[in-house]
This record gives structure tokens, sequence and C-alpha cells, in this order.
């Protein structure tokens, strides 16, 4: 099943099961606290909150989305910037048991597809802090999936990977439960039961809803029986004219930004330094230092464009392929200047000159060259660069703006927003993190920033890729280890160079006196788990600490991660 057949069938089934199909909306929403349409949901935002509906109670669409959150991991096999997202929707025309029984009855019956397994929310699997925590567990779900034909071990409990929103600051939110195929999660189902203010206090909407949203690019991969999205017919042919210079995840790359900036600019988005604007320059620079690197012929984004606009212009008319390649090459021509930055290099290899990290991080960032450009170009006209010292002097500059901003929160030294009882116990817990990961790592892992508050602690440290899951879970067991060995937290006063001869830790960007305090986190025989140059304050033994746990891991900057956690 192709997949513009695929997406008409979505709308033609839920059509005929009492909804209107509504149009996508624009990829730039009303709501000024998001910068795109993330989620089908999104126009109809109002109508869950009492505003009637033109179109009636229940209404279906293909919507599409801009998500910038997973852009750095574009180029693996599932995350997108730009995808369309089918959904069903109701404002209080039903509820569980018919939102339930209609995606079975799709799933199963209209596609024929077998369900892996779905899940459900609980509060158990919530953290005791979270403000989901006083949710209630979604039983009604559960004997419903039990009564449509689902086995009861195959409806699965998970936490707030089963609630869902709101959208933007504030908004409707609820409980979900998902379908899991082939392994994959294709659809999640929100039942919008509550508003959710900015201070995150919950109240029960007068008319709960309905709100949907199925990815359609997952659910072609299912049906086409491809191991990719960009195995199907969304993709293929765009695969297919990119040159074989670029490996394999720069060619899926090239494929997502294309889509990307031809909706963007058909929307009226238009390259800028700023917001929507400077999220469309990015992907389409991107685009651009690709080509450049490999001096592949730029006719053949011309050729990308065309076929996205082939795929998609039955679906969406206003594509058009001259309007997206006359931006495209005026964004091209702008940036071409900024190379001309990097001209003053070409005499360093005669003179035995490095381009310092200082130069780089200029360029970067000021003149607007991507890094991995100027690593190409250095490394063709052998010229040294100092990428250590880049990263030194970004964690620097990233120092100087956190510094500004603490100074003007009024906020504490060492991170800490406060020194209240919890924020103390959680800049302990940040102790043994870092030495959880050196132990792990190695000691060239270093804290490269921190942020601690009553609520989570915040780690940035050097790394150079995403942290496995079975990492993430050594990482937790080590730290929680050191909390139930009942370890002594001890402050000892000494001479700087004596600190450092005995390999204590020392904060990035601090500059320390003669002498120092130093926190020694050790069992009763003095074997030392960590030891930080600090001025505290922490909990004298770790016992006091509970259990920790990692809330999420991400990229924070070019070489830097950054762990939240927190302690139950």
């Amino acid at each position: 099943m192709k997949s513009a057949e695929l997406r008409q069938k979505f709308l033609d089934f839920f059509q005929k099961n009492g909804h209107k199909i509504v149009p996508s909306s624009s990829l730039l929403p009303s709501d000024p606290s998001v910068l795109f349409t993330t989620a089908g949901m999104q126009q109809f935002k109002l109508y869950y909150l009492g505003e009637k509906s033109p179109y009636g109670k229940n209404v279906v669409s293909c919507q599409k989305c801009i998500r910038t959150s997973d852009i750095d991991e574009v180029g693996d096999e599932r995350h997108l910037t730009f995808f369309e997202m089918l959904g069903n929707f109701s404002f209080g025309g039903y509820f569980k048991e018919e939102a339930i029984k209609l995606a079975y009855e799709f799933i199963v019956k209209e596609l024929g597809l077998d369900i892996d397994y779905v899940t459900i929310f609980s509060p158990d699997k919530v953290d005791s802090k979270d403000w989901r925590k006083g949710v209630k567990e979604d039983k009604e779900s559960y004997e419903i999936w039990k009564k449509v034909g689902v086995s009861e071990n195959k409806i699965k409990k998970e936490g707030i990977d089963n609630f869902w929103g709101p959208t933007g600051e504030e908004g409707p939110c609820g409980p979900t439960t998902e379908i899991y195929v082939n392994g994959i999660e294709i659809w999640n189902i929100v039942f919008n039961e509550f508003f959710c203010d900015k201070d995150k206090k919950l109240e029960k909407l007068k008319t709960p809803g309905v709100d949907t949203g199925m990815g359609l690019e997952r659910l072609v991969m299912v049906v086409q029986k491809v191991p990719t999205i960009f195995g199907t017919d969304l993709f293929e042919p765009v695969i297919k004219l990119i040159p074989d210079e670029f490996d394999v995840r720069k060619k899926r790359i090239i494929a997502d930004h294309a889509r990307a900036i031809a909706f963007l600019i058909t929307d009226g988005v238009r390259p800028f330094k700023k917001e929507q604007g400077h999220i469309l320059r990015r992907l389409m620079r991107r685009i651009i230092t690709y080509f450049y690197i490999v001096k592949a012929d730029f006719k053949v984004i011309h050729d990308i464009f065309a076929e996205i606009v082939e795929i998609y212009s039955p679906t969406y008319p206003e594509l058009n392929t001259n309007l997206i390649v006359q931006e495209f090459n005026r964004e091209e021509e702008i940036f071409a200047k900024a190379f001309k930055w990097l001209k003053k290099f070409e005499d360093y290899p005669r003179d035995g000159k490095t381009i310092t990290g200082e130069e780089i991080f200029f360029g970067s960032s000021t003149v607007g060259i991507p890094l991995e450009f100027i690593a190409e170009f250095a490394k063709e006209k052998n010229i040294q660069i100092d990428i250590k010292g880049f990263e030194i002097f970004e964690i620097k500059m990233q120092k100087h703006q956190e510094k500004s901003r603490t100074a003007s929160a009024g906020m504490f030294k060492g991170g800490l927003a406060d020194h209240s009882p919890e924020t103390i116990k959680l800049h302990t817990a940040h102790h043994l993190l870092l030495a959880a990961l050196q132990e792990l790592f190695g000691k060239q892992v270093k804290q490269k920033g921190s942020n601690i508050n009553s609520e989570r602690l915040r780690i940035d440290f050097s790394f150079d890729r995403k942290l496995t899951d079975e990492e993430k879970k050594k990482i937790e067991d080590m730290v929680n280890e050191k909390i139930n060995a009942r370890l002594n937290v001890v402050k000892r006063e000494m001479l700087k160079e004596e600190a450092q001869k005995i390999g204590a830790e020392m904060e990035f960007g601090v500059k320390y006196g003669n002498t120092v305090s130093v926190y020694f986190i050790e069992d009763e025989k003095g074997n030392v788990f960590s030891k930080e140059f600090c001025g505290g304050p922490h909990v004298k033994n770790t016992s006091l600490l509970g259990k920790f746990k990692i809330l999420k891991e991400e990229a924070s900057g070019s070489g830097v991660r950054r762990i939240k956690a927190i302690l139950k």
C-alpha cells in the first residue's frame, strides 16, 4: 500500500465513523508559546477548553508537523524534523471506549496488522516528585483493551511516557494509551481530562476529549515492511537522487532537512537569525555545508526539491518547486560569502600556525560556518586546528553566560539554586554522579557545567556521544550502590597544590586560593570514591540521599552531554 493510499484510508475510515475531515493547519501556530506546530491537536486546542468547534464534536486530520528537539539525532533510523501526524479528535463526542475500539478496528481489521502490546498510564511508574504523580491509574483503558481482545499480558503499565501534554506552557493534557506494532510505537491516544496551568497544577476539564496521534512515516514503514522510515516510498525516491559521496547518515539528514525546508518555505518562513527563520537557516546551511565538503553539484538539491514536490503535491498542492529553489539559492549565495573568512588561514601550513580554539569559535558562532566544515577545510589544506581549545573556549563562554544569569537570579555558587535540604542532597549526589562517570568512562570525563535546585540536578560533562540505555543503567546502579554503602562525606582543608597532587576534581573556570576545601566521599576504611574541590554544603552520609534516577541525557554542546537526575 502506497503512502498516499494509506493517508487517505485513515481519513476515509474516520469519516465513515462520523468524523469531519479537517485540512492540515500551517506549520506556524497561533499559539505564541511554541515555534512550530508539533502535533495535530494544536489547531483544535481551544475546543477542548469549551469553545464550540465549527466542525462538530468529532474530527480527523493529517497534520504537517515540525519538531526540533531531536534535530541532532536526525540521521538514525527513526528521528525526523518534518513529519505528518494522523489523528482523530473528539471534543466531548466520545471518550475512552470508542477511541480504543476505533483504533483497534483500524489497525487490526482495516490494515490487517497484529498488535504486539499496548501501554496505559500508572502513577506507580512515576517519580514521587513529579507533578503527574497524583493522577490515578487508567484502569478503564485496561479493561477496554481486554474487552476488544487484547490479552492481559500485552497490556503494560508505564509512567510519564503515558501522560501527554500540554502543548506549550499550559493547556489540555491527560493519560495516554499507546499501540505498538513490530516493536514500534505507532499510535498514541490521549485522553484530555485535565487543564495544566503554568505552575503544573491540574484541574479537571468540564468536557473531556480525545486527542490521538499516529506518525504517517512510521505507519507506512510498518505497512510496507521496510526496516526504516527511509526505505518507504516517502523517502526512497529522494534518497536515490543523493550522490554516493555521502554516507547513509548524511543522505538521511539531507532528505529529512530538504522536506522540512520545502514545507517551511511554503508556509511563509524565510531564513533569519531568530526563531523559525533561525531553524530554517540552520537546516539549509547544514545541507549547503555537506555539499561544499564533497564538492557535489548543487543542481542535485534542485532535483531533490522537485522530487519532494512530486511526492507531496497531490496532498499539498501549494508546494512550489521554483519558490523553494529560489529561496534556497539565495541562502546559499549569502552563506558562500561567509566562507571567504576561511581564506585567511590558507597560509597557515607554510607558517606552521594552528587555527586556535577562539578563532574556530568565532567562525562557527559569529560567521556561521559549521564546525564540521571548518574541520574538513583544515584537513584538505593540511592546517592544524585546536578542537580541544575550541571546546574549552565554548565552555568558557557558556560559563560566562551562565554566571551572568546566575548573578542576576541571585543564585548561590556551585550551580546551587538554594541551600534547602533537598538541594543539598542533590548536590552530594552530583559528586557521586561525576565520580561514576569517570569510573565508567575514564578520568578524561570532566564537569563542564552544573545547575542544582530542590527538584533535580543537572550536570554537563565532556563526552562525544549519546549514552546507551545500558550505560545509563550502569551509572544509576553505581550511584545507588554508593548511596546504599553508607559512605561518609568528609570536608578537609588543604593546600591547593596538595589537592591537585591527590587528583581532586576542580570545577572548570573557577579560580582557587592557596588553601582549598576538598570533599571526600569514602568508606569507614578511608577508601575514597569521590574527591572534589568544593565549598559545600553536603549531607554527612550518603545513606540520607534516597534513590538516584536519571531523567534525561542529551547533547549540551559540541562534545558535551547533559544529564538531568533526581532523588526519589
